[in-house]
């Protein structure tokens, strides 16, 4: 029965890093758009949560592989529980990325007023990926792997369109807006594929198939 508390425990921390991360990106995005310190500040202070809770979740997984010797399923769900804590840290990492260069260009916007819908969408997409992942987390049988691969390609089309403005010979950006947009589009592109290679370790949870 204690193996079961703290392996259903691990779950719960789990799920509480998602919340993390997306509650980050969700401010990270908000203060992006909005050029808004005071909450990039806060995205950046809230961080220390989130790595504060990756160290449990890995003590927590060393001590069941260690003391319980877990197989089959069980061994599955920690293995991935140690790879996810891994990935939705650097989630966070990447929420916290996105608040730091609107604190360093403050009180000046770090993109352009016609990018802030691009911006918008690539943000309400990172943060559905991370509630989309928390869910998954609690109900393990249902996969979402699809649904998340082909928001990831949405992302990964904005992205390209960012890029490709910015970097057209017409372009009349800055050098440091091209850089700063650049950037910015890889963090929420990153993120976004941090989340599906945490839905694809969970897939591995159900059916035991190594993911790509």
């Amino acid at each position: 029965m204690k193996f079961d508390g703290e392996l259903e425990q691990l779950g719960v921390d789990l799920t509480a890093m998602c919340r993390l991360a997306g509650d980050a990106m969700e401010g990270a995005t908000e203060a992006l758009v909005r050029a808004d310190l005071a909450m990039a500040e806060q995205v950046i202070a809230g961080d220390s949560k989130l790595d504060a809770l990756r160290a449990l979740c890995e003590e927590r997984a060393y001590a069941l592989l260690a003391l319980q010797a877990p197989v089959a399923r069980d061994l599955r769900l920690i293995v991935t529980g140690l790879q996810a804590a891994e990935k939705i840290d650097r989630m966070g990492d990447l929420a916290c990325h996105v608040a730091e260069i609107v604190q360093r260009r403050h009180p000046r916007s770090a993109i352009p007023p016609e990018l802030c819908d691009t911006f918008a969408e690539m943000g309400q997409l990172a943060v559905q990926a991370a509630r989309a992942i928390e869910h998954t987390i609690a109900n393990p049988l249902e996969s979402q792997l699809p649904e998340r691969e082909r928001a990831d390609d949405r992302t990964d089309e904005l992205h390209r369109n960012l890029l490709t403005t910015i970097s057209h010979k017409d372009s009349s950006y800055r050098v440091q807006t091209g850089v700063d947009v650049a950037l910015l589009s890889r963090f929420f592109e990153r993120f976004a594929d941090q989340a599906v290679a945490v839905t694809r370790r969970m897939d591995f949870v159900v059916t035991g198939t190594t993911p790509r």
